[in-house]
């Protein structure tokens, strides 16, 4: 099945549904320079919304600075994991953790400030016309603010290579900034995830697409961060790319069937 692709402006005929509670799954290993002030602009941004901090054993003590910010606030939760298991693993994590509760959006996004909380808004009201919102700095009006040229060319580059590989038009299926719908999460197999870093972006908006959900972009503006350290490394890099051309490959022929059923002229 192929997935509805919806631009930033999004259909009008589609009726809204409602989003029900919402929770911002907030990945960390060691950010304790800026996880206070994530969660704190979060929780501006967005006032209903619950935060879930998943932890990954900080030896920076994140931990217990996210424990310190739930003890203060009922909104605030923590999930606190044995060690530094990725960025997919803690997502998962987050995921699971929401899902057994009665959330019905669940997003991700990053602790570092690359993802600007107050453009929250943006994708939960998107959201009410989609099944799966990516903040996307690659569409009409989206940018990305301080980074390298080397490193906006090899996201972009990676973005080409992912439309080009797998047969998607999103634009940025590589970005962290995300809202789910909980029927979303709950179609995807999340038990057969074991992708990681920009990987785990690609591999769960690429499942949504082909489920048929309703996949949109909006556009953000992506911040490098001005604390702390990347945690881009060259395995991640190189486990996208090897993983986006298997799974490109395992789906030629799938593609070639429904480019032979396509009506002439569609």
């Amino acid at each position: 099945m192929t997935g509805a692709y919806q631009s930033e402006a999004g259909p009008t005929a589609i009726k809204p549904e409602p989003l029900g509670r919402v929770l911002v799954v907030v990945p960390t290993y060691n950010e304790a320079i800026n996880v206070a002030r994530t969660v704190g602009r979060v929780r501006a941004a967005v006032p209903d919304a619950h935060v879930l901090v998943v932890d990954d054993n900080s030896p920076d003590g994140t931990g217990k600075i996210a424990d310190g910010l739930a003890a203060e606030d009922p909104a605030v939760h923590v999930l606190h994991r044995a060690g530094k298991e990725g960025l997919g693993a803690a997502y998962l994590a987050g995921f699971a953790w929401a899902l057994e509760r009665d959330y019905g959006t669940v997003v991700e996004l990053d602790a570092d400030g690359s993802h600007q909380p107050e453009q929250l808004p943006l994708l939960l009201e998107r959201l009410l016309t989609a099944d799966l919102v990516l903040g996307s700095r690659y569409v009409r009006g989206g940018k990305v603010v301080n980074w390298p040229r080397s490193r906006e060319v090899l996201s972009r580059g990676g973005n080409i290579y992912t439309r080009l590989a797998l047969g998607i038009g999103l634009q940025d299926a590589t970005g962290g900034y995300r809202a789910f719908r909980r029927r979303t999460l709950e179609a995807l197999d999340l038990e057969t995830v074991h992708s990681q870093g920009y990987c785990f972006q690609v591999d769960l908006a690429w499942r949504a697409v082909r489920a048929g959900f309703r996949v949109a972009e909006v556009p953000i503006t992506f911040v490098e961060r001005e604390h702390g350290e990347s945690k881009m490394s060259g395995p991640i890099v190189r486990e996208a790319l090897l993983r986006v051309t298997l799974w490109g490959a395992m789906d030629l022929p799938s593609r070639a069937r429904r480019l032979v059923r396509r009506p002439a002229g569609g």
